[in-house]
């Protein structure tokens, strides 16, 4: 491709309102321009790495056996009424009317579609397993679309379903997704974990991970293991059992068990924060006591003070749908005493006690009145301990759940896929049944996969990047080889480069010759803001058969012979060749 032909808008100055480096970075070399908060325009540059990141998915998922098809991005909102997801998906879900008042969807995903569609042609087991994959545009009505492509509100996805007749035929189709996502990563030259994750609004029956690209401007938080391979995203992370506290052991037990509760004056101590400075307290020494409305109905959750609780653990620890913390005056009412002073003693609503609250000797919880606390409580002693589990986020520094070595570590990452074994999650409310091999009708076992194409994009150059510009991994950069003259008008650079084109062309390489009539040094800025992967630079010494080579991910560059830098350049394009 001859550069003065392509449509490739530089900017030296990234707009004001792009935060992150991808966002900047594709507006700045030309790969993206936006129309409209989180919507975007993908220029010539940008669908090139769109459709070399595609072309790796479909490879993968059809050596994994699915099959593409393509599905309507208009959806009947009844589906999503058989579902049972219209409401719960909320105002994320774009619903327009035709002339005739019938309401549809601009699909954010696809399992009621496809359910629908499975419903009608598949009916015996001998038609199963089957997976089906489309790449298209999706649409959510983010409320802050932000970083770009990381956040949008129309991008590019891949969503694959698999449809199997047992729980076991569909864990061996979510391993080998499991693995395809990994080639695929791996592939793009990310640095990525999969992790355990919660199920969110696509919900499922099984197993469920993300995949993770480290970035320090991602929204999601995931612990790993120092030692292991566990990692898991915050909202669904576990940490180790935690084990009784030491006042519990031999002699110290006995102590703790005929310590009487005392109240104590706390005035003005309503934080944690407040009772530790005011008392040479550590969080670990309280028990912090919230209120909380679980699908309309009062109760309160105990954790230990260093704690923040998890609302997705504690919702289906209590098996409720919606939960928000009580207002000041509920509070007041349930319970006699205002926010901070707020404890288990006494109380008379039901108890949620995180485990590790319920394994405290002795802690200090609110007094249930103004200006007053409770030391020496013991939980199933002094309150009752209804119901026990793990509510809370994990800490970083805590153990592994799965190794006695390892401590949890924190990373931020952006999230680029995610697989889930839904079970019939859908198939039972859709109606999707097949005809057994006993004869029987029987709900179709169902797997959902997805992957951001178009959030993929902006992660890999979120971490393949430097000051000068993105720095493109060869296996979806728009173009393998970037050639530049210093000067057009010289007949030696001019030949050189011409023949040096047609020769790589030749060899089946993607070549981008840089012939505009510009001064050198924005042919050079603008190479480093694109980021091809090869520069080969034409110079005054193209009379004497040299050229600089230089690889865009490494600081120096090199001066050789054309011959030899030809061969240079088919062995790092075609290193299996």
């Amino acid at each position: 491709m001859l550069q003065n032909q392509l449509l490739v808008p530089t900017l030296r100055e990234a707009p004001s309102d792009a935060e992150a480096a991808s966002h900047q970075l594709l507006l700045r070399a030309g790969y993206i321009r936006q129309m409209a908060a989180g919507i975007y325009t993908f220029l010539p540059l940008g669908l090139k790495v769109l459709h070399k990141i595609s072309a790796i998915i479909r490879e993968e998922l059809n050596a994994a056996g699915a099959q593409e098809l393509l599905l309507p991005v208009l959806q009947p909102t009844e589906l999503w009424e058989e579902s049972g997801r219209y409401h719960e998906y909320g105002p994320e879900l774009m619903r327009i009317h035709d002339r005739h008042g019938r309401e549809f969807a601009l699909g954010p995903t696809h399992e009621e579609i496809i359910t629908a569609l499975v419903r009608s042609e598949i009916s015996s087991y001998r038609q199963l397993p089957l997976t089906l994959y489309q790449i298209q545009s999706k649409f959510r009505d983010e409320r802050r679309p932000r970083f770009g492509l990381l956040r949008g509100r129309e991008f590019m996805m891949k969503d694959a379903y698999s449809f199997s007749e047992s729980r076991e035929d569909l864990r061996v189709i979510y391993v080998q997704m499991f693995q395809a996502y990994e080639r695929i990563m791996t592939r793009c030259g990310l640095n990525f974990r999969a992790v355990e994750a919660d199920a969110g609004s696509i919900g499922g029956e099984g197993d469920t991970h993300e995949f993770i690209v480290l970035s320090e401007i991602g929204e999601d938080t995931i612990a790993a293991c120092s030692s292991c391979g566990y990692a898991a995203n915050l909202e669904r992370a576990e940490s180790a059992m935690p084990v009784a506290d030491s006042l519990a052991a031999d002699s110290l037990d006995a102590l703790a068990e005929i310590r009487p509760i005392e109240r104590f004056p706390t005035p003005g101590m309503r934080t944690i924060d407040e009772l530790c400075s005011g008392l040479g307290l550590k969080p670990e020494n309280i028990i912090k006591t919230l209120i909380y409305m679980a699908d309309g109905e009062p109760l309160a959750v105990l954790l230990q003070g260093g704690h923040e609780v998890n609302e997705i653990k504690l919702g289906q620890l209590c098996k409720a749908a919606k939960l928000e913390l009580a207002d000041e005056e509920t509070i007041r009412r349930l319970t006699g005493a205002p926010c901070g002073f707020v404890g288990p003693v006494g109380l008379k609503i039901p108890l949620i006690v995180d485990r590790h609250a319920a394994v405290m000797n002795e802690a200090v919880t609110g007094g249930g009145e103004q200006d007053v606390h409770f030391r020496h409580v013991k939980p199933g002693r002094d309150f009752n301990v209804e119901l026990t589990g793990d509510i809370v986020n994990v800490l970083e520094g805590e153990g592994c759940p799965r190794c006695a070595e390892g401590r949890l570590e924190f990373h931020r990452g952006i999230e680029v896929g995610h697989v889930f074994e839904l079970g019939t999650k859908y198939s039972a409310k859709l109606g999707a049944q097949f005809v057994n091999r006993e004869g029987m009708q029987q709900d179709v076992m169902m797997g959902c996969y997805g992957i951001g194409i178009s959030r993929l994009m902006a992660a890999i150059a979120e971490q393949h990047h430097d000051t000068g510009g993105i720095r493109w991994p060869l296996a979806i950069a728009p173009f393998q080889i970037h050639l530049l003259t210093i000067s057009d008008k010289d007949e030696a650079q001019a030949s050189a480069a011409s023949s040096l084109y047609k020769q790589l062309r030749a060899a089946g390489l993607e070549v981008l010759l840089d012939n505009r009539e510009e001064r050198p040094g924005i042919k050079f800025k603008d190479a480093d803001l694109i980021g091809i992967p090869v520069r080969i630079v034409i110079g005054k010494l193209a009379g004497e058969g040299q050229v600089e080579l230089k690889f865009r991910a490494e600081e120096g560059s090199r001066l050789m012979d054309i011959e030899a830098a030809l061969t240079a350049v088919r062995e790092y394009c075609n290193p299996l060749k």
